[in-house]
């Protein structure tokens, strides 16, 4: 595999139950010119990888190398869940950035982890806690949901340990791709499909894996402001944001009207018999 920006470079390279490749394959098709080399639909062993909609593709969730300017070994994947970022370091002051989308298992661990399974297509089992907290969605799922495409840990998942114990830490696919660049209500750390698949061909058993803090994060990626939409951008990009306040501001203000309208609007008379 490789990992495009240049694409004749090799590389150093949720859940929404029920996605599946045929459920989009209209959509590939209607969207397919637009979609980046990357991220088409891909061939997967017997599976087809669907192509992203070029619509989630926005400037911070599209892979991409930058320069970099941690500590971190070349070879380590550094993890930062709060400005939703993942980098491979490729070489010294060069990494490949990945958006990703972080649930609240990926907010919970911070520090440094191995990788010390990886796994195709894995197999999922939601927690006790999950099944206790929301038995209509996960009761159902409780012995367990086989790998595929409509399995939440998606193409393929890296399992992270600290001093040879599991931290449950899993950085894993979506079957939800619209949720990349977002927060949010369960899962660890996820990438698109192709992403992940492209990261997994470059892994290896006993890659160093560095997850920040909220301190590290600002310290090394600046403040984010999280729009309504749900994707992050850098607190210095006053434009989005303002434009974001407008467009919030807009749909409310038509919302009030409709209401308003349909308040107005005289109930009709009823039918009188005889």
């Amino acid at each position: 595999m490789f990992y495009p920006e240049n694409i004749s470079r090799r590389g150093a390279l949720s859940l929404c139950l029920g996605f599946a490749v045929a459920a989009c394959a209209g959509q590939e098709t209607a969207f397919a010119p637009l979609v980046p080399p990357e991220y088409a639909p891909r061939q997967d062993g017997e599976r087809v990888i669907p192509a992203v909609n070029p619509g989630y593709l926005n400037q911070r969730n599209r892979r991409q190398w930058v320069d970099y300017t941690g500590t971190e070994p070349v070879g380590s994947l550094v993890v930062d869940p709060y400005a939703r970022f993942l980098y491979h370091i490729y070489e010294p002051g060069r990494a490949m950035r990945f958006g990703i989308a972080v649930g609240r298992e990926g907010r919970g661990f911070r520090g440094s982890a191995t990788v010390l399974r990886r796994e195709e297509y894995p197999s999922w089992t939601p927690t006790a806690n999950m099944v206790r907290q929301e038995p209509e969605t996960y009761a159902a799922l409780a012995g367990g949901l086989p790998g595929g495409l409509d399995n939440p840990l998606g193409a393929r998942a890296l399992y992270l340990y600290r001093d040879g114990k599991d931290t449950m830490y899993r950085i894993h696919g979506t079957m939800d791709p619209s949720s990349i660049g977002k927060a949010t209500s369960a899962g660890c750390i996820r990438l698109f499909n192709q992403d992940i698949i492209d990261l997994f061909d470059e892994s290896q058993l006993g890659m160093r894996v560095k997850v920040r803090t909220p301190a590290e994060s600002l310290a090394m990626e600046g403040p984010v402001v999280e729009l309504s939409t749900g994707y992050l951008v850098a607190a210095s990009d006053t434009a989005a944001i303002e434009a974001d306040a407008e467009m919030v501001a807009a749909n409310a203000a038509a919302e009030a009207a409709a209401l308003a309208a349909a308040a107005a609007t005289p109930a009709p008379t009823p039918a009188t018999s005889g």
